[in-house]
């Protein structure tokens, strides 16, 4: 009674069904999609990337220089500590004096570390506002040029 054959008895008179594959290629079509606005975006995120790996390698070449320095520096003041000396006081002073040196050198080279970071942060700061505002000038440009596009697309369609 209720079999497959009265499933498909009432569907001769139905309407055929409609080729939503075709409609929406014509839909699309009447949007164009423009890509120069990812590739802009795509552009100035690698020129960013670019310029705060130039920060991150000068950081670091100058960190390199400092420690080399300061290595240096603690080489050249334990050679005095390490030669022989005939009053066994010597010995304490030259101890004494090798870190007393060392402490001044320390803080000296902290402190140019710590001036290595705030040209850091300030490079960083100053690159991610700039990118900031050069993204949101685009964005703006790239909303308003869709918004125009799908103006025109639609005027178009609905002009048919």
């Amino acid at each position: 009674r209720g079999g497959p054959e009265m499933a498909t008895r009432g569907t001769s008179s139905m309407a055929k069904t409609q080729d939503f594959t075709a409609m929406m290629k014509d839909m699309m079509g009447a949007f164009p999609v423009d890509t120069s606005a990812v590739e802009e975006a795509f552009k100035n995120t690698a020129a960013l990337n670019e310029k705060l790996s130039a920060v991150v390698l000068g950081a670091a070449e100058q960190s390199s220089e400092i420690s080399s320095k300061w290595t240096k520096d603690a080489l050249s003041k334990m050679s005095g500590m390490s030669q022989a000396k005939t009053d066994p006081a010597d010995y304490a002073k030259s101890a004494t004096d090798f870190a007393s040196a060392s402490a001044e050198v320390a803080a000296e080279n902290m402190a140019a570390f710590a001036e290595v970071a705030k040209k850091v942060q300030m490079e960083t700061v100053e690159l991610l506002m700039a990118a900031g505002k050069d993204m949101g000038q685009e964005a703006t440009a790239a909303v308003k040029k869709a918004t125009d596009d799908v103006t025109t697309a639609a005027k178009k369609a609905t002009a048919k």
